[in-house]
């Protein structure tokens, strides 16, 4: 099974070989590292880069995230002592994967736990066709060109 992904603008593409467990993490470093509410990742064993280099930066005494320098998209939790783990997001499939612990609870924003309970505003109501279909994506598509 090969499983790949890349940055927004495309500068940066991968290849792993298998995919192993899958976290969010809360804490305050994931939340920057990703500009998001916790930082989704999943370990990968086979890691190749085939197109581009990720820059990293060490968050940490123990940890460091790779991004594109281009676009600035986050792209990987890299330890110190081996593992590593891509954003899921940046997978070309994410629905693949399967989120199974939380980490970091500590910093956990209060109302996350609020969010299926929000409403939700489909792509087919008026307002938001009308807005979706104004838009001209940019990004890179979800594969290898």
């Amino acid at each position: 099974m090969s499983i790949t992904g890349g940055c927004q603008c495309g500068a940066i593409r991968f290849r792993a070989e298998t995919l192993g467990e899958a976290s969010i993490c809360h804490c305050r470093m994931c939340q920057k590292a990703t500009g998001g509410l916790f930082g989704p990742y999943v370990g990968v064993e086979g890691l190749t880069w085939t197109r581009g280099e990720r820059r990293r930066f060490q968050s940490s005494n123990k940890v460091w995230r790779g991004f594109c320098e281009a676009c600035g998209t986050p792209l990987t939790w890299e330890h110190v002592a081996g593992p590593v783990a891509v954003a899921i997001g940046v997978l070309d499939d994410p629905a693949a994967v399967r989120v199974t612990e939380q980490l970091g609870s500590a910093s956990k924003l209060p109302w996350v736990d609020d969010l299926p309970g929000l409403p939700v505003h489909e792509p087919t109501e008026p307002r938001a066709a009308a807005h979706l279909a104004s838009i001209e994506s940019l990004q890179h598509p979800d594969h290898d060109t």
